[in-house]
Parts: C-alpha cells; sequence; structure tokens
C-alpha cells in the first residue's frame, strides 16, 4: 500500500530526512515515532503530496507521489498537525466543501459527509459552529475531513496533540476504529499511543530510520537480561538475598511498595532464560506466601532510549544503519 525506498529530503543545506525506506502493508496502522525533529512531519507530507522528495522514492496505492501525484493524492486522507479547518463554518458545511475541493460528485456528498461524521462521532454536532467546539471534537473534525474521498490510506500528522486524557483514549479508539477499511500512518512522540494503537513502529530520529518492528519484537530485540516482578510475604533483606541465590538470576532490587513484612521485589535474569518456576519453587521452600510473580516487558520508552543511544553511537563513529543486531549481543 505503502513504499518508500531511499527518500531524503532537503531544505536548502539543511536534511530534514536522509536516505529513509520502509512499507506499509495494507490494513496495518503504523506508527512514525520520534521527539520532535525527527522527520515524522516531513515523511508524512511526502506521503500526502504536500511536496516531493530531493531523491528517492514513493509509492502510495501504486502511484507515485511525484510522477502520478494526482492518484496518489486522491489515495491518501491527510489530517495536517495544525488543523486548519474554516472556524466560521458548521461541521457539516466545512465537510460538504472538503468534498467538493475533493471532485466528490454532488449525488453523493451527503452520503459520505454523513458517513464521516458517524465515523467519527461528531454527526451530534454537526450544524454546530466549528470555532465553538472542544479541542476533542475540532481534532474528530480534521479526521472527519481526512475521511472524505473515500481515501484508502489514512495520514495523520499528531492527532492527539493538545488534547486531555479522555480525549485522547476516544481519539485512540477511533484511530483503531477506522481500521477496518483503511491503511493508517500516524505520527506522534507519545510513546504510549504507539504501544496501544499500532501493529508496528517506525522511529526516527535526526532523520533516519533506526527501527522497523512491532513493539513486541523490539522489545525482545533490545533487552540484555529477562525481569520479573515478585511480591512475597517475607522480610525484604531475607527474600532479596535468599531468591539472589536462584540460578540464572542476575541481580535482586527493590520495587516500590516494599516494606518489611511485604518483600516487592524486580529481579533481572540471565536472557533467554525462564527461572520463574526456580523461583516460586525458592519461595515455597521458604514457606512464604507467594502473592504476585509476573514477567515484565520493557517499556516503549526504555526501548525507544536505547535504540537512539545507539544510533548518536553510530553517528559520532560515522557510520549509521537501520540493523540493530548490535543490540542484542
Amino acid at each position: 500500500m505503502i513504499s518508500v525506498a531511499g527518500v531524503s529530503k532537503r531544505f536548502g543545506s539543511f536534511t530534514a530526512i536522509s536516505d529513509i525506506s520502509f512499507e506499509v502493508a495494507t490494513g496495518e496502522i503504523v506508527g512514525l515515532l520520534g521527539p520532535n525533529g525527527a522527520g515524522k512531519s516531513t515523511t508524512m507530507r511526502i506521503l500526502a503530496g504536500v511536496f516531493p522528495p530531493s531523491s528517492g522514492s514513493a509509492r502510495v496505492a501504486g502511484h507515485d507521489v511525484v510522477a502520478d501525484s494526482l492518484r496518489a493524492r486522491a489515495a491518501v486522507g491527510y489530517f495536517p498537525e495544525r488543523v486548519s479547518a474554516y472556524q466560521e463554518m458548521t461541521v457539516q458545511s466545512y465537510l460538504h466543501y472538503v468534498g467538493r475541493m475533493k471532485g466528490v460528485r454532488r449525488a453523493g456528498l451527503s452520503v459520505q459527509a454523513d458517513a464521516a461524521m458517524r465515523a467519527c462521532g461528531v454527526d451530534t454536532v454537526a450544524r454546530r459552529i466549528i470555532g465553538s467546539l472542544s479541542k476533542g471534537f475540532r481534532q474528530r473534525v480534521g479526521i472527519a475531513q481526512a475521511l472524505i474521498g473515500n481515501p484508502e490510506v489514512l495520514i495523520l500528522d499528531e492527532p492527539t496533540a493538545g488534547l486531555d486524557p479522555e480525549q485522547v483514549a476516544e481519539m485512540r479508539d477511533l484511530i483503531r476504529s477506522l481500521k477496518q477499511d483503511r491503511t493508517v500512518v500516524l505520527s506522534t512522540h507519545i510513546l504510549t499511543e504507539v504501544e496501544q494503537t499500532c501493529d508496528r513502529v517506525i522511529i526516527l530520529h535526526r532523520g533516519r530510520i533506526v527501527a522497523v518492528d512491532t513493539p513486541a519484537n523490539l522489545n525482545r530485540r533490545v533487552q540484555r537480561a529477562g525481569r520479573i516482578y515478585v511480591e512475597v510475604t517475607a522480610p525484604v533483606v531475607e527474600a532479596r538475598e535468599w531468591l539472589a541465590r536462584v540460578g540464572g538470576v542476575v541481580s535482586v532490587s527493590d520495587a516500590p511498595g516494599s516494606r518489611d513484612g511485604n518483600a516487592v521485589l524486580t529481579i533481572l535474569t540471565e536472557r533467554d532464560r525462564d527461572v520463574r518456576e526456580d523461583i516460586a519453587r525458592a519461595i515455597a521452600e521458604r514457606g512464604w506466601g507467594l502473592r504476585e510473580l509476573r514477567s515484565v516487558a520493557f517499556s516503549l520508552e526504555e526501548i525507544f532510549l536505547t535504540l537512539v543511544q545507539g544510533d548518536d553511537d553510530e553517528l559520532e563513529r560515522g557510520t549509521h544503519g537501520a540493523n540493530l543486531d548490535h543490540l542484542s549481543a
């Protein structure tokens, strides 16, 4: 559905993105993740046809974004970082206006506008002036306009920016619901958004791709040790020392909530070695009560920082690549 090959974008002497390549399959939700200035918006604007790449090629729904620009743009519904809807128009009249701009036939315009409003949950404010709506509703209107024309691809640039936690959760549900019929690419610098919304992650740093994978696979690739959370009714110091003797355990440390008589511990283990049964057996041998024992995945924030640090090290050495084998050695 989307294919990007060796794309770079330069603005004068500044290189916003450098030789990036990736693909997005039909029906995927893929997140572009990175700090401000990483190249996320530049990448999305190239895909949306806002401006061409300086080098390399990009195709959307089989159409080259430069050589076949009109067809490529017709396949894309674009939600820009700053939604610039006409504030004095009603939601309904604005969506009709967008439809006419996109060349939607008048006979089907009302049907499309109504469907977009229902999908985005703004049908209840169809006759309200956009400028009178909350930020969350204005964001929804922005996504509704992207749906006009029934595009195969949705490109959403920071769709949850400026929303409160409740609105973010609602927007997340909305984006997931759009996956049924479309391919979705969204950008964000909020790590939990990608973790809870996207099938795959493309991590950008300083205009380069650091990694392309699922959050789960990234976790496996960067972790150098296993991590286990244990809560046991036992003296803290005694539990820490006893569990540190279990084969395969690298270290044991106190976790929040640990107090005398109730040991809450984080246990680091050797990589690719599951010692949960051994830990449970050691606790049973001491006659302690086991309240909780579970593996703990690394957060996307920890993964991101590990990958970015690795990228910085490579840049300092004058080399770079998206191959992360060195991180899992």
